[in-house]
């Protein structure tokens, strides 16, 4: 069953496993499913693949049924730019946005290229590990099996985010994770993430995704950091980044 559950057009029902580690929907769930909806309407478009994506959390998406509204912003030859965002229903403010860019790949042929792909990787020599919510409840970890490696975290949806997603889609949850994959501190701050972007060079092969994450806090101001190299069994797929905004967890006395 996908994670996200069709109503009709634009529509939307969230199943429980979409939830984040605190208040409303993970945002790589919400990330995903917009930038999957983008990606359907892209096959029969002519749009292309994509490319990269943009996504901004605007405020907690609960919980709730949702509408999209996807509005093509260019439509080129090779280039596609395309919006999509998402409301609660019923609700006239944004709960989150995406920007997707989407070309039509056109093969080139380099002298003296070498892909230095490793095509005998497996993530499954690395145990899984289980990964609770802090409210105790099911959450979008639920939906994915997670292997953490030497400095790569490699992540397996088990679960689409919606029926006849793309690869980007399929990408967006473990790139969520990459600030808080290997963190300078564990445990002792929350560390949300208000934006997100992802760029891909090509889509996944196999159903690994690795995260080879960097993460940098600055306490004085309260901000932060993420990013790093997204990877697949055979090499390097993309880079996420991400801002972060330090606080206190919630319910925590803020020192």
């Amino acid at each position: 069953m996908a994670i996200f559950i069709e109503q009709g057009a634009g529509q939307w029902m969230p199943t429980a496993i979409a939830q984040g580690p605190f208040a409303g929907l993970q945002g790589g769930a919400v990330a995903g499913l917009l930038a999957g909806e983008i990606e359907r309407h892209a096959v029969e478009r002519n749009w292309g693949a994509a490319l990269t994506v943009s996504a901004w959390f605007l405020r907690p998406t609960p919980l709730a049924m949702m509408r999209t509204q996807i509005t093509p912003i260019h439509q080129g030859g090779r280039i596609s730019i395309v919006d999509n965002m998402v409301r609660v229903e019923g609700h006239d403010q944004p709960c989150a946005m995406v920007r997707v860019t989407l070309g039509s790949p056109r093969p080139i042929t380099v002298a003296g290229y070498e892909s230095g792909c490793d095509c005998s990787f497996n993530p499954l020599q690395y145990p899984a590990v289980a990964r609770k919510a802090p409210h105790g409840g099911p959450w979008f970890m639920d939906a994915m099996e997670s292997r953490p490696g030497e400095s790569v975290g490699w992540f397996r949806l088990k679960e689409d985010v919606v029926d006849g997603a793309g690869p980007l889609a399929r990408v967006l949850g473990p790139a969520d994770w990459a600030h808080g994959i290997f963190r300078p501190v564990a445990n002792v701050v929350a560390d949300p993430n208000p934006n997100l972007s992802v760029h891909l060079i090509r889509p996944p092969c196999g159903e690994w995704i690795g995260i080879e994450p960097q993460t940098h806090w600055q306490p004085e101001s309260g901000c932060g950091m993420g990013g790093g190299l997204i990877r697949d069994s055979i090499g390097v797929i993309g880079r996420v980044a991400m801002s972060v905004a330090l606080s206190p967890f919630p319910g925590s006395v803020k020192p």
